[in-house]
């Protein structure tokens, strides 16, 4: 009697190792870390300022951190790969202006935000083939392409600048409104935190995203299509850029050829203080959206203070450093536990 093995589903994700559940275990750590300080911050801020989280207050919270939790979900899964994507600037910038540029012309709301969708998607496809094709270091990479979308943005936006004035009125109001103290535009970016995430988490192809970033050359080894993991992220993290883009045109009804400068900078720091590990295969979107809504927090708990906001780029200067020496302890940490254990299991065998 022959006996079928019963199917193995292909999106079923691989078991983690031991190394893979302690660094995950690690890591949200930091990340219930992050939501602590978050909570301790607001509501010592709501002792001294009590209009601070008004329904209005909360409100305005909510929207400041959308545009930076979307682009900070793509760079996490850009970074997890162990790449990054400096160019997510320059892509927002674009995008919105595309977008802005269209709806000017009488176009459909919907079809602006999935044109500018679609050009960060491009750029994505271009980021991902230099990087996975090319194999060029993607700090290389995506520097010069955030100077190529920049330079592109200047020409084409010139001193044009797009007011909300210009746009739908059903357009702006989307970039407002919302349920009670919930905007339409958290709301939106919430979905798509969740929808990434569980990707990461449930699919195969999101898990062997964590292996080539844990280990590259182990997971060109073990079958994975690292190319296209590669660029996948990048594509992914482009689109993504392209939506908060559109979002931010909504949001604030104001473009013009600086937008989005030295965004990328925020960015990878709201990731990194969010968990996920500079060096590829930790963390989760999760963590990196916390880290948004810290960095985006600080921007208003300053000012409702008395705190001049001059000092909100230092603190997130700092807040990166800290985060990076605390990565780099914590991966000495793990690789002394991981030898450790190793060795013990070696002598049990010997024994």
């Amino acid at each position: 009697m022959t006996v079928t093995a019963p199917p193995v589903r292909e999106d079923a994700a691989p078991p983690p190792t031991a190394g893979r559940r302690l660094l995950d275990k690690v890591f949200k750590a930091r990340e219930l870390a992050v939501a602590a300080v978050l909570v301790v911050m607001l509501l010592a801020t709501e002792v001294s300022n009590t209009e601070f989280l008004s329904q209005q207050g909360v409100k305005d919270l909510l929207l400041n951190a959308t545009i930076l939790v979307l682009v900070a979900t793509g760079q996490a899964v850009v970074v997890i790969t162990r790449n990054v994507d400096l160019s997510v600037g320059s892509v927002l910038g674009i995008s919105a202006f595309a977008a802005g540029n269209y709806l000017q012309g009488g176009g459909n709301s919907l079809v602006a935000v999935v044109y500018a969708v679609a050009i960060g998607a491009v750029f994505g496809v271009l980021n991902g083939a230099l990087v996975s094709l090319g194999k060029v270091p993607a700090l290389v990479v995506t520097l010069g392409t955030l100077y190529v979308v920049r330079g592109i943005d200047s020409i084409w936006v010139g001193s044009q600048q797009i007011v909300a004035a210009d746009l739908p009125d059903a357009f702006v109001d989307f970039g407002h409104d919302g349920v009670w103290i919930v905007p339409w535009l958290a709301v939106l970016a919430a979905l798509v935190l969740v929808g990434v995430g569980y990707y990461l988490r449930s699919y195969r192809s999101g898990r062997e995203m964590y292996a080539l970033g844990s280990s590259p050359e182990a997971a060109n080894l073990a079958g994975i299509p690292v190319r296209k993991r590669i660029m996948t992220a990048y594509v992914l993290c482009g689109a993504l850029a392209g939506l908060a883009g559109a979002l931010y045109l909504a949001r604030f009804g104001n473009v013009d050829s600086g937008t989005g400068n030295g965004y990328e900078l925020t960015v990878v720091s709201a990731v990194v203080v969010g968990g996920v590990a500079f060096t590829g295969g930790s963390g989760t979107v999760y963590g990196a959206a916390l880290g948004a809504l810290l960095l985006t927090s600080i921007n208003s708990v300053l000012p409702a203070i008395g705190v001049s906001s001059v000092w909100v780029t230092a603190i997130n200067g700092i807040l990166l450093l800290l985060a990076i020496a605390v990565d780099r302890i914590v991966a000495l940490r793990v690789a002394a536990v991981l030898r450790k254990q190793a060795a013990l299991m070696r002598s049990a065998r010997h024994a």
